[in-house]
């Protein structure tokens, strides 16, 4: 979970008209993947053509992502795909190492950036090759998944990128990379935060491994999945009525 959220008329469209994925004002990307912009992670990869490049046109997969520039606008972030994994001035060797082999999949590191040291939570992406870095302040842990409360402890470990168990065996971890924010080792799981205006439910369909070591991905959701699927319906009814809307994945 990413704290700032995009609004859907901030979009540059003008920039996917650039790379052939608008027209007529309207994004040819997938529901999943124009979620993960909306929520500043990363799209999975897509098939770019015909791009310009000088006198030649080229074809690309890479994936796309939102930064918000010095004037407050959105620009359009383009990842393509590397042939050798890109080093990060962060990284040590070993640490670099460690991450592409997959020994370790995050890690949590304090850096200096523009004369600040900040928290960063390093990944690699496997599916472009390069080390992507993310904020911790950005990062924003649930408070409840699937109507178990988060504790203070888990919420810290949840923003340095480990691995969070709840009673029931479900497990998950925020992820960068992907575009949902989040793996798991269920299929399905419902997060929630309490906000001011109440409780806001977030559902998460179709995740992704944990790991390359936890591969295995579970239909078993428990009792607490269900209660909060039921929970976030029932909000999302009262919502409906109130004219409010109900951000789900």
């Amino acid at each position: 979970m990413i704290q700032e959220l995009f609004e859907e008329e901030d979009i540059p469209i003008a920039e996917f008209e650039n790379i052939g994925l608008s027209k007529d004002g309207v994004i040819s990307l997938g529901e999943t993947d124009l979620k993960a912009l909306l929520s500043g992670h990363r799209t999975d990869l897509v098939r770019l053509e015909n791009l310009q490049n000088g006198a030649d046109k080229i074809n690309l997969d890479a994936k796309l992502s939102l930064k918000r520039n010095e004037q407050g606008h959105l620009d359009l972030m383009i990842h393509p795909v590397y042939r050798e994994p890109r080093s990060m001035e962060f990284l040590t060797e070993e640490e670099a190492e460690k991450l592409l082999t997959g020994e370790m999949v995050t890690l949590d590191k304090v850096v200096e950036i523009g004369g600040r040291k900040k928290e960063v939570l390093i990944e690699f992406d496997e599916d472009t090759k390069e080390f992507v870095a993310t904020d911790a302040e950005q990062i924003l842990a649930p408070g409840f998944v699937n109507n178990e409360a988060l504790t203070q402890e888990q919420k810290k470990r949840f923003k340095k990128g480990d691995i969070i168990e709840l009673s029931d065996g479900t497990k998950f971890r925020y992820s960068a990379t992907d575009p949902q924010g989040m793996r798991s080792n269920k299929l399905h799981l419902v997060a929630s935060i309490l906000m001011d205006g109440g409780i806001s439910y977030m559902l998460y369909k179709g995740l992704r491994a944990l790991s390359k070591k936890e591969p295995k991905v579970s239909e078993d959701y428990g009792r607490g999945y269900y209660q909060a699927l039921e929970d976030m319906n029932v909000r999302q009814v009262k919502d409906r009525m109130k004219g409010n809307n109900v951000y789900s994945r």
